[in-house]
């Protein structure tokens, strides 16, 4: 019976995004807006986190700033579930259309030496992964968590490589990862959330000794590659998105993986701040505390 319902649940979900793909964007975006705002109103566990996360972060904030970030950023989170049928479903072209690109390198330089593209997960990161993957016009690779309803997993992983990117699950990720650089093929992945304590550290994220990934730099260094960063913004007035992709970080890797994960999360700190509101502030990002120290959720 629990397997009628997984299948149920999927093919309706399917259905929703297949459908929502053949509505104008803005209706799309408007429908996930509304959906967000109305289980905003619900007490929930989500809602909770993300005014933990917040007043973690942003101490000095009043109610009224905390209570208009979170709101806002709620109603992100849901929307850009909304937002997968577009991204998920949508032809190249018609991204085109919804992505305004600003990169700093030449994505189709042919001479492009080995590179991770780290992203970060604003709430437009979808759109802007296969969005980067497609303008790259090469094959590359994308790192992804697995999902807990295979026949979801499959289909994302799928659509999300439709553009001739290879996903490599985060279970086999550094040697996989090391393989496709040597083959100078690009690599995207995050490192900005709560993966445990395995190859991390505790670094500061806003004041808060915090989890942080310090693989990043190590796979840089033994794959001899350029890191390069890129966040996508969601633009006002349900226009699409902006992806920004940054210069190649200078003297990075060092030999100091810890002092890395500082360097990333203070460019993280950096983009927050312009856009509090897209960060995705639904996740426990602090799940996992130094030794002595308590749970906050």
């Amino acid at each position: 019976m629990a397997t009628n319902k997984k299948t149920v649940g999927y093919y309706l979900g399917v259905g929703l995004l297949r459908g929502l793909n053949l509505l104008p964007y803005r209706w799309v975006a408007r429908f996930g807006a509304g959906l967000g705002r109305l289980l905003y109103a619900i007490p929930s566990s989500r809602r909770r986190v993300v005014h933990t996360n917040l007043r973690l972060c942003f101490p000095h904030w009043d109610d009224a700033t905390r209570e208009r970030v979170a709101r806002a950023s709620f109603v992100h989170a849901i929307r850009s579930y909304a937002e997968r049928s577009v991204q998920w479903f949508a032809s190249g072209k018609r991204l085109e259309q919804l992505v305004e690109l600003d990169s700093a390198i030449d994505l189709h330089d042919p001479d492009m030496p080995p590179t991770i593209l780290l992203g970060f997960h604003f709430v437009g990161i979808e759109a802007g992964s296969i969005f980067l993957n497609y303008s790259l016009g090469r094959p590359c690779a994308s790192l992804y968590t697995p999902m807990s309803n295979l026949a979801f997993d499959q289909l994302a992983k799928i659509q999300r490589g439709r553009f001739d990117a290879e996903m490599i699950s985060r279970g086999d990720s550094a040697r996989e990862v090391l393989r496709v650089l040597r083959k100078r093929k690009p690599v995207m992945l995050a490192a900005d959330m709560d993966y445990g304590v395995r190859n991390s550290a505790f670094v500061p994220f806003f004041g808060v000794p915090t989890c942080t990934l310090t693989a990043i730099s190590r796979l840089a260094q033994v794959g001899r590659a350029q890191v390069v960063p890129f966040v996508t913004e969601v633009l006002p007035d349900y226009r699409g998105y902006r992806l920004k992709v940054f210069p190649a970080w200078e003297n990075y890797p060092t030999d100091d993986p810890v002092a890395d994960a500082r360097t990333m999360m203070a460019f993280l700190e950096q983009e927050i701040l312009k856009m509090p509101e897209q960060y995705y502030w639904v996740h426990k990002r602090f799940k996992t505390r130094p030794a002595g120290e308590p749970g906050v959720y």
